[in-house]
C-alpha cells in the first residue's frame, strides 16, 4: 500500500459532513483502504471553517483554495457548482487527485475544461455519483451485464423531493443560475442520468421540458426577496444508444416525497426497480417469474456487504459515501487514472443536462 494520503476539502456543510464521516469510517470497515489524514478545510469564512474543521476532525484551515491544494495529495471539491471548475482544474494541473461533487460544472463549457484537464493529468479525477455504490444498484448492474434482463427496452427514472413546495421557503444559492447552473435538473436529474448511463447506455437524443413555479423567494434574515433563475422541475423523454427509450423527471415540489430517487428498467426477459427510500431492496423479475420478487440486498456475498453487518442488518444513505471513497482513494493510491465515474462520466451527464436545456428552449428533440 502506498503512503498515507493527505486530504483537503473545499465546502464543509452537507457534502463535507458526508465525506468526512465516510473517511472516518473507512479504517474500521475497509481495512485495505489507503490510509488518509484529514488535513485541511478551505472556506471563505475562517471562523466557520475553523468550527467545521474541529467538528469534522480536520487539523487546520485555510481561506484560499490554492493554498489547500498545494498542501495535500487529495482534494475534495464539495462547494457550490460555481466553484467546481477553477479549483479542480488547478488541482489536476498540479497532479493532485480530485473528487468533485455533481453536476461537474454549471455549464457544459466548464465541464469540458475539467475533463480536458483530467485527461492531461497524472492524477485521478472522480465525479461524485455516490448512488452507483448502493449495493442494490450494483446487484442490478450485475444482472443486466449477465443478460438476465435481455434486451433493454424501457428506462424510467424519477427523483422527487418536496422541500420547495412552500412558496415561502427561503432562497438559497441552489436557486441562482450563476451559482448552480440549473435547478432540479442538475441537482437531482444528474443522478438519474448517471444511473441510466451506468446501468443501460449513453443517451443520444432528448426532448426536455423545464418549469419554474415560484419566481422569487424570501432571503433569510432580510426583508427582501431574490429571483429564482433556475428550474424547479424538469421532465424529459430520451433515446438510448442501444435503442431503449426512457422517461426522466425531477422536482422539488412533489408534496410527500422527501428523497424519492427511483429507477425502473424493463428488458425483453425481465425487469428491475430500485427506490432510494428503500435502498436495501431491489424489486426483480426474471424470465420464469410470475411477478416481481423483492430481494433484500444485505447478504455477505452481495456487493460491498461483506464489510458491514450480518444479513438483514441494513445499510443507510451514508454508507454509499464510504463505498465511493473506498473506490476513489484506492484508485488514487494505485494511480488508476481510468477510474469511473471520472470526469469523462461527469462530462457525459453534463452533455445530457445541456441537451435537455437546449431542447426546452427550442421546444424540439435535440441530440446529446
Amino acid at each position: 500500500m502506498s503512503a498515507e494520503l493527505s486530504v483537503g476539502i473545499l465546502g464543509y456543510k452537507f457534502m463535507g459532513k458526508a465525506h468526512a464521516n465516510a473517511l472516518q469510517r473507512l479504517p474500521t470497515f475497509f481495512p485495505d483502504a489507503p490510509e488518509t489524514s484529514l488535513d485541511v478545510v478551505c472556506g471563505r469564512d475562517e471562523d466557520a471553517a475553523s468550527e467545521a474543521a474541529e467538528r469534522l476532525g480536520f487539523d487546520r484551515v485555510v481561506t484560499d483554495w490554492a493554498d489547500a491544494i498545494d498542501q495535500v495529495d487529495v482534494f475534495y471539491n464539495l462547494g457550490p457548482n460555481s466553484v467546481h471548475v477553477e479549483p479542480s482544474v488547478y488541482a489536476l494541473e498540479n497532479d493532485v487527485h480530485v473528487l468533485c461533487e455533481k453536476p461537474l460544472a454549471p455549464t457544459l463549457e466548464g465541464a469540458e475544461r475539467m475533463a480536458e484537464a483530467a485527461a492531461e493529468s497524472d492524477a485521478v479525477a472522480a465525479t461524485a455519483f455516490n448512488y452507483r455504490f448502493v449495493p442494490a444498484i450494483q446487484y442490478a448492474k450485475n444482472l443486466i451485464e449477465a443478460g438476465e434482463l435481455g434486451e433493454i427496452r424501457h428506462v424510467r427514472a424519477n427523483y422527487l423531493q418536496d422541500w420547495l413546495s412552500d412558496p415561502e421557503a427561503p432562497w438559497t444559492w441552489r436557486m441562482d443560475a450563476d451559482t448552480a447552473g440549473s435547478g432540479a435538473l442538475g441537482d437531482l436529474g444528474a443522478h438519474s442520468i448517471d444511473l441510466a448511463r451506468f446501468l443501460v447506455d449513453d443517451l443520444t437524443s432528448v426532448s426536455g421540458h423545464l418549469q419554474t413555479f415560484v419566481d422569487e423567494r424570501p432571503v433569510p434574515g432580510e426583508d427582501e426577496t431574490r429571483p429564482v433563475t433556475v428550474d424547479d422541475a424538469y421532465s424529459a423523454q430520451v433515446e438510448f444508444a442501444n435503442g431503449a427509450m426512457g422517461t426522466f423527471e425531477a422536482t422539488r415540489y412533489a408534496n410527500g416525497r422527501k428523497n424519492a430517487n427511483t429507477i425502473e428498467i424493463n428488458g425483453s426477459k425481465g425487469s428491475v426497480k430500485f427506490d432510494l427510500e428503500r435502498l436495501n431492496e431491489l424489486d426483480v423479475l426474471l424470465e420464469d417469474d410470475r411477478g416481481f420478487q423483492r430481494v433484500l440486498v444485505t447478504d455477505e456475498d452481495d456487493p460491498y456487504v461483506e464489510h458491514w453487518w450480518p444479513p438483514g442488518h441494513v445499510l443507510g444513505w451514508e454508507h454509499t459515501f464510504v463505498h465511493e471513497n473506498y473506490e476513489f482513494l484506492s484508485a488514487a493510491a494505485a494511480g488508476e487514472t481510468d477510474y469511473a465515474p471520472g470526469f469523462v462520466e461527469g462530462l457525459g451527464v453534463q452533455r445530457a443536462l445541456d441537451a435537455i436545456e437546449r431542447s426546452d428552449a427550442k421546444r424540439e428533440w435535440v441530440d446529446v
